[in-house]
């Protein structure tokens, strides 16, 4: 795993408002600055507390800082700043994180997603059917947006992201392994079952304009069957039916 470098005085620097190009981001909550403190200790420097949090929270907060070595402090001005919600009460920041995808599991690919909830909330259904490696193709959300890392209810500090700037690009990365685009000229799902001979990958598509037609050529293009009232699904349902339908296939 790899963490952004911050200044030595990261613990006390001046926190702003979060851009796509910092070296840190912020997760609002008290139950996602756990799983951060859980997860990925390392990646944690600071913890912002406001006033109005309640003494339960507070309480817990100030533990888990207690055991990582991490500055806590009380700081509305900062807290009213960072946070786009009213009801903000914590904030952590945490340097950002990537990873090499391994060779040995399977994947999540996401080609180009544009919304940072939808990518949050992938992250989150990704985590609940045990996918840990999450690529994402470029151009692309941000991960990391606190936005998406809001989204994804602290699920993003359970896996291992990485960006790329093209498909090809994560093919090097990724090793041999069974490609499964989700496209609606593909075989219906429920038709198919994985080969489970090398890992798997399963790649989804923008969410106005789904996979390119050269995807049809990789691998085992799948459909989600449904009634033709609709063109296509959402994003974040399509990815959460074919993960489920993976899961259950392979056990």
């Amino acid at each position: 795993m790899e963490y952004s470098e911050l200044p030595a005085n990261a613990a006390e620097m001046r926190l702003s408002p979060y851009k796509k190009d910092f070296q840190h981001s912020y997760v609002f909550g008290v139950f996602p600055i756990i799983e951060l403190a859980d997860n990925r200790p390392s990646a944690l420097f600071r913890i912002i507390l406001s006033s109005k949090l309640g003494e339960e929270g507070r309480r817990l907060l100030t533990e888990k800082a207690a055991a990582e070595g991490v500055p806590v402090t009380v700081d509305d001005r900062t807290i009213e700043r960072l946070s786009p919600k009213e009801n903000c009460f914590a904030i952590g920041a945490f340097r950002k994180f990537s990873a090499p995808p391994d060779a040995d599991t399977d994947h999540i690919v996401l080609v180009n997603p544009s919304d940072r909830g939808n990518l949050g909330n992938i992250v989150r259904s990704a985590v609940a059917f045990g996918f840990r490696d999450i690529a994402v193709v470029r151009p692309a959300a941000d991960i990391f947006d606190p936005h998406a890392v809001r989204a994804s209810m602290g699920a993003l500090f359970r896996i291992r992201p990485a960006y790329f700037d093209t498909f090809d690009e994560y093919l090097a990365a990724a090793g041999r392994r069974n490609l499964y685009p989700f496209m609606l000229c593909g075989s219906p799902m429920e038709a198919e079952a994985p080969d489970r001979t090398l890992p798997c990958s399963l790649i989804f598509g923008n969410e106005s304009a789904g996979l390119e037609d050269a995807f049809a050529h990789m691998g085992t293009p799948l459909r989600i069957t449904h009634e033709n009232t609709v063109d296509s699904l959402n994003l974040t349902v399509a990815a959460g039916i074919g993960m489920h339908w993976f899961r259950q296939e392979v056990h």
